[in-house]
């Protein structure tokens, strides 16, 4: 029998029209919808069908949208393939994803959930604003020759690698001009490829640190239980269960990269075969095939 682990995207997945089918077909979606903006305070189903592109791609909008997509596809899978559901037996997230993939372990519920991501957003927000930066991903290089080009560009401002994301799949994340300066030394030198992600900031590095005391105020004030299943972090890429190992994960998430091809090669290396992407996208897909060509992945989108 295959075992089965779902993963869960995060912030970039999103994108106007998102939800769009399960909206229209699925009154538990709207249901979903209607609850997370209640809580909110805004329409996220007309932000995440209308758009505009500049309101989405904020980190304080984009954070919830995926979230709520995620748990909206989550619940379709549930309803149609109930069996699937139930033998899955791990699951991560991406950044971001690591909530929705607590949620779906049972560790927080839904409402609790949808309020961590919009504080979550709206701390990384205010902090990308207070110091400009951005992430960027490098295709093509492994991990030495990018740590060599960080410490070029140093000179022009902070910046470290903050995703392991597949082999010759790195992201960088720093203030703006250290960023500038470092997609313009590999475009230059025709070392990779890079492309400037759809965020706010620079995410899960010291430049987030206004955040994580605001995040380790409000897990405390949430009931968190022990996980159905194993929950693999992006931190360690080992897997947990207790509540107390979440609340310092989730707040080590903000100022740490994530180790996402190590939590992908632990999954392997314990007999996981068979893979659901559960939200917009398929980045986790192509991620996975990088790590791992036989793979299976399979796609369950809002």
């Amino acid at each position: 029998m295959p075992r089965t682990a779902f993963l869960f995207p995060g912030q970039g997945a999103q994108f106007v029209g998102m939800g769009r089918t399960l909206l229209e077909q699925s009154p538990t979606a709207r249901l979903l919808f209607d609850r997370a903006s209640q809580i909110l305070g805004y329409d996220l189903a007309r932000v995440c069908l209308e758009g505009p592109a500049e309101q989405l791609n904020r980190t304080d909008v984009s954070q919830p949208a995926i979230f709520v997509a995620s748990i909206v596809a989550l619940e379709h899978l549930r309803q149609t393939q109930g069996e699937t559901v139930a033998s899955c037996e791990a699951t991560a997230g991406l950044s971001l994803g690591e909530y929705t993939a607590l949620t779906f372990a049972g560790v927080m519920d839904f409402e609790d959930g949808v309020r961590l991501v919009q504080l979550r957003g709206q701390a990384m927000q205010a902090a990308a604003e207070a110091t400009p930066g951005g992430m960027v991903s490098v295709l093509g290089l492994q991990t030495d020759d990018v740590e060599h080009l960080c410490q070029q560009v140093r000179v022009y401002g902070r910046i470290w690698i903050a995703n392991f994301l597949a082999p010759g799949n790195i992201v960088v994340s720093g203030e703006r001009a250290a960023c500038d300066r470092l997609e313009q030394l590999v475009n230059e030198r025709g070392l990779a490829k890079t492309v400037r992600l759809a965020v706010a900031g620079a995410f899960h590095t010291e430049i987030m640190r206004p955040a994580d005391q605001q995040l380790a105020q409000a897990l405390q004030q949430v009931q968190l239980r022990p996980a159905r299943i194993p929950v693999y972090s992006n931190v360690d890429a080992q897997p947990h269960t207790q509540p107390h190992e979440f609340r310092q994960l989730l707040v080590r998430q903000l100022l740490q990269p994530v180790r996402w091809e190590e939590t992908i090669r632990r999954l392997l290396a314990e007999g996981f075969d068979q893979f659901y992407e559960i939200g917009p996208g398929r980045v986790l897909a192509g991620l996975l095939k990088r790590i791992h060509r036989q793979a299976v992945c399979i796609n369950v989108s809002a």
